[in-house]
């Protein structure tokens, strides 16, 4: 007798005609789940708030798990002090990794944190179930509808048909400000290409003899050609005790368009190769027997951000400007990636920080829109600095308080002392 279960019964069936749309609804949408959108998204929902999290990849965690790139940066301050700047959701990662030796504090001008990405990844995905926040992955934001500058709904494009999420607000954390680009209203692009990046982890290494960081800037400077190196520069993140490295070595292009992006892509990870390469050749004590564990996502920096408020300025990060209604703070130095071969890399002193507006999150003309991450306006050099992780994450929390003090009325009318009240833990001590 045949089993029964394999007595599986199956159903012919076509599209019914017509659209169909799956439909969310809460009281702040998030479109975005790096560590931007993951900090929104988890601060809105502890301050009581139902939360929407929607992201274009198929997994949560970003640029910050997936594009592997190694290290968490401006969140310290400089030293010899070394105070930590940002705090609400590294605190308890940090603790909950470090219970288990997957971060590593790296001590030089400022405090880096290595992270091993998929104990990270696996942190973020239990945290944001233990929250109750409803997730929608692999949706792309397909259409908005908006009037007079407030966001009432967002249609996305998934593989499985089209979903419709209804919010009081809407937090843009895309990178590419892809929900504002996509409302209608004003955003910013660089006249020239600022580079991105194709990062690899590489396993069995060496790490007791990696070349020093000097050592091997000067051999890519002088064998790029031979390698066919785009980058004339790199940087190895050693885990310790791991022998493992995410390399930062490539300079890939980040286009807009969907058929440039995926060529990109595809340069990106023979640049990648050929790093390989060389490292294996030029340095076989440490990458003789290197091998590649995995290619991260693209590694995108500055692409298109927001036309806000206010947008940040080169000369305000140098001067360390202070404002009323600061939502981050960092010292991380000026790190423009405008140019193939290498990058400005302008660092501050022991006491500096500086600041980003809430200004610098809201679009021009929103109302109940408000960025976070890489994706908020500076000009090109301020954005360089802001851009990273640290205070990335603090304007993730910034943006879901700023939503929640609006109420349902204008983020442009929030009163900078009831928000820095809320943020002070990250603006301020």
């Amino acid at each position: 007798m045949p089993h029964p279960l394999t007595e599986l019964k199956i159903n012919t069936v076509t599209k019914p005609s017509g659209r169909t749309v799956e439909r969310v609804d809460a009281d702040i949408c998030v479109v975005g789940a790096g560590i931007a959108g993951l900090s929104a998204a988890i601060e809105a929902r502890r301050i009581g708030r139902t939360v929407a999290l929607v992201d274009a990849l198929p997994v949560l965690g970003g640029q910050c798990v997936n594009s592997l790139i190694g290290l968490f940066c401006g969140i310290f301050g400089n030293g010899p002090e070394y105070r930590q700047l940002t705090h609400g959701v590294f605190d308890e990662m940090f603790a909950d990794l470090g219970k288990t030796d997957d971060i590593y504090f790296n001590k030089s001008h400022t405090i880096t944190v290595s992270y091993d990405e998929i104990v990270l990844g696996r942190w973020f995905e239990n945290l944001v179930q233990r929250l109750g926040i409803q997730v929608v992955l692999g949706a792309s934001v397909h259409a908005v509808d908006v009037a007079d500058g407030h966001v009432r709904s967002v249609d996305f494009a998934t593989r499985h048909g089209d979903v419709r999420v209804t919010a009081g607000g809407f937090v843009d954390a895309t990178g590419d400000a892809a929900l504002t680009w996509e409302a209608g209203l004003p955003c910013r692009l660089p006249e020239r290409t600022v580079w991105g990046s194709q990062q690899i982890r590489l396993e069995n290494l060496d790490e007791t003899r990696r070349p020093d960081p000097a050592e091997l800037v000067a051999r890519v400077d002088e064998k790029a050609e031979q390698y066919g190196l785009v980058r004339r520069d790199g940087l190895a993140f050693f885990f310790p005790g791991r022998n493992t490295a995410v390399m930062n070595m490539t300079h890939v292009e980040a286009p807009l368009e969907a058929v440039r992006a995926a060529q990109a892509q595809l340069e990106g990870r023979a640049q990648a190769d050929r790093v390989v390469e060389f490292l294996r050749s030029e340095f076989p004590g440490a990458f003789g027997d290197a091998k590649v564990r995995s290619y991260g996502f693209p590694g995108r920096r500055q692409t298109r951000w927001i036309a806000a408020v206010h947008q940040l300025g080169v000369e305000e990060v140098r001067q360390g400007t202070f404002f009323e209604d600061a939502v981050a703070r960092t010292a991380w130095p000026i790190e423009l990636h405008d140019r193939v071969e290498g990058y400005v890399w302008e660092t501050f002193g022991p006491d500096h920080v500086h600041y980003v507006p809430l200004r610098s999150l809201i679009p021009v003309g929103a109302h109940n829109l408000v960025a976070a991450g890489r994706c908020v306006d500076g000009d090109a050099a301020a954005l360089s600095s802001v851009r990273v992780m640290g205070p990335c994450a603090a304007m993730g929390v910034g943006a879901a308080h700023a939503l929640d003090l609006a109420g349902g009325g204008s983020i442009q009318e929030v009163k900078p002392a009831d928000l820095r009240e809320r943020v002070h833990d990250n603006v301020e001590g």
